[in-house]
C-alpha cells in the first residue's frame, strides 16, 4: 500500500500483483517439472481412432493396465513380467475390487501383431475376467478449421 503525502488520509487502493505473479511462475514450474512424472505404467505408441472412450480409471494405480509396447514384451504397471504371468498379476491386483470395477485394459503398441494381443486377451479371460477395454488414442482431425485468436 502507498502513502499520501499531505493531510489527506485516505487509503490507495492499488493491488501489488507483482508476488502473485511470482508465485504462479513458481506453480507453474513445479507443475512442468512434476506432470511427466505422474504417467503411470510404460509409454506405448497406440493406435489412434476417432471416437475413443475416455475413461478415468485407466491412470489409476489400483487399476489392471497391460502394456505390450512391442512384440514379447508384457508390462502391468512398470513391472515387465512374462506373458504366462498376466493372470496371476491381473488376480491379485483386482481381487480387492467389487465385480463391477473388475476391468483390465489393454494397451498395445501399433507394430504389435493381432494374434499376441488375442493371446494375452485370451489369458485375461481365462483368469476370470471378461471386461477388457482396449486403449487407444484420439485422432486428430484433418481439415478442422484453425481456431482464431
Amino acid at each position: 500500500m502507498g502513502m499520501a503525502v499531505g493531510g489527506d488520509s485516505s487509503y490507495v487502493a492499488d493491488i501489488n500483483v507483482t508476488p502473485m505473479v511470482d508465485v504462479m511462475l513458481v506453480l507453474l514450474i513445479i507443475f512442468m517439472v512434476v506432470a511427466p512424472l505422474l504417467q503411470s505404467g510404460v509409454s506405448v505408441a497406440l493406435p489412434k481412432t476417432k471416437n475413443p472412450e475416455l475413461d478415468p480409471n485407466i491412470i489409476k494405480d489400483t487399476s489392471a493396465v497391460v502394456a505390450i509396447p512391442n512384440e514379447n514384451e508384457f508390462y502391468i504397471g512398470k513391472d515387465k513380467i512374462a506373458q504366462a504371468d498376466i493372470p496371476t498379476k491381473v488376480r491379485n491386483i483386482l481381487k480387492d475390487k467389487p465385480a463391477n470395477e473388475q476391468i483390465v485394459y489393454v494397451k498395445s503398441g501399433k507394430t504389435v501383431k493381432y494374434g499376441t494381443v488375442v493371446d494375452v486377451i485370451d489369458k485375461i479371460r481365462e483368469a476370470g475376467f471378461d471386461r477388457i477395454g482396449l486403449v487407444s488414442e484420439k485422432e486428430k482431425e484433418k481439415g478442422a478449421p484453425a481456431a482464431t485468436p
